[in-house]
């Protein structure tokens, strides 16, 4: 670890551009800012208690992370929020990717779509970055259901997504997800495979249980879980089994510690828990990170994938966290479990380079 400056942090999940599209939260300004403006909305739960900004990640030195595009859709019988035809939603999903694309001409973030880009945003962020450095970001979409035709799926890893979670919340196009149930659809069959074909990763967050299973015995790539937290800890569907944990450790992949605190802590009920209602802190995510490397043995499976600001803000997360640049509490959580300097920087974001370093376009 760096022994100067906080240490780099990466990050396997921020919905980034689904807070600047939808949320029309300009995330190049302070979060005081942002906060600010939306004083007195009540169009989205989490109006004015947003965590996260690029100035505060680059605070935190959170310098590379996941950037998710998101958007689901809906059939007529599914009371979800979602978009009412899958070319709506894959529009939604072009108005992200070209946001992302104004923020790298606007010289706040990178596209990483190569190993070797990786690495210089590494170096970068591992060393003594300006301060208004570049945020490094992986192309990741959160559910397929924008996916018109697999012919889309080819069009959008030609634009640099390079991660790809089938499932979300509910029925879904290709895979159920978090509180439905059942397995992997045959187009999302078609999907995996084609997935494979391009050589992109797998990332089986919110997944059923049996759509899991589905798609690691189908899918010969790369796997990891970008935003999961753990079923021996918090009793719910959204949480993987150690068996499906062990499975991706056996696998080589790696699993994200979420920061939505409905999934840290049992007993929490959406909408009306509060956070000093159950005590919830950072330290609960560190006991899914712990869980996750006692399962593998070592510390070479577990990172960060806060999933902050994916539609909840402070009335969800962690007491002790008031924005992302908290996430630099965590080393000292870590190393008072006893974790030694190279698996705390493993963990906070060895793990997931090593990853994506071995399974990125090396150019």
């Amino acid at each position: 670890m760096e022994s100067k400056q906080s240490p780099f942090i990466f990050d396997a999940h921020l919905d980034l551009s689904m807070n600047a599209v939808e949320w029309n939260r300009d995330l190049s300004r302070p979060i005081a800012e942002i906060r600010e403006r939306e004083k007195g909305m009540t169009d989205k739960r989490d109006r004015a208690d947003g965590v996260v900004c690029f100035p505060e990640m680059r605070k935190g030195r959170i310098g590379a992370c996941m950037g998710t595009q998101i958007a689901r859709y809906v059939r007529r019988d599914n009371k979800l929020a979602g978009w009412n035809s899958p070319e709506i939603a894959w529009a939604i999903t072009q108005a992200q990717l070209a946001w992302y694309q104004a923020m790298e001409e606007k010289g706040e973030l990178r596209q990483i779509r190569t190993a070797k880009q990786l690495d210089e945003i590494v170096q970068l962020w591992k060393g003594d970055p300006p301060p208004d450095a570049p945020i490094g970001y992986v192309l990741t979409l959160e559910g397929a259901d924008s996916m018109i035709t697999l012919g889309h799926l080819e069009r959008s890893y030609a634009a640099g997504l390079r991660v790809l979670g089938p499932a979300h919340y509910g029925p879904g196009t290709y895979s159920p997800g978090t509180g439905d149930k059942g397995p992997l659809t045959a187009k999302g069959r078609d999907l995996v495979k084609e997935m494979d074909r391009l050589g992109m990763i797998l990332d089986t967050t919110h997944l059923t249980d049996e759509a899991f299973w589905d798609v690691v015995k189908l899918f010969n790539g790369p796997a990891w879980a970008s935003h999961q937290n753990c079923r021996a800890l918090v009793p719910a569907q959204r949480q993987f089994t150690d068996e499906q944990l062990k499975h991706l450790i056996d696998r080589g992949g790696v699993i994200g510690a979420a920061l939505d605190a409905w999934m840290m802590v049992p007993g929490w009920t959406k909408y009306t828990t509060k956070p000093e209602d159950v005590g919830v802190k950072l330290k609960h995510m560190v006991d899914h990170i712990d869980h996750v490397c006692q399962l593998a043995g070592n510390a070479n499976h577990s990172g960060i994938g806060t999933d902050l600001d994916g539609g909840f803000g402070r009335q969800q997360s962690p007491m002790d966290l008031e924005t992302i640049a908290d996430l630099q509490k965590i080393p000292a959580l870590l190393e008072d479990r006893g974790y030694q300097p190279e698996d705390i920087e493993k963990i906070l974001h060895g793990n997931f380079v090593s990853f994506l370093m071995k399974h990125l376009p090396g150019e």
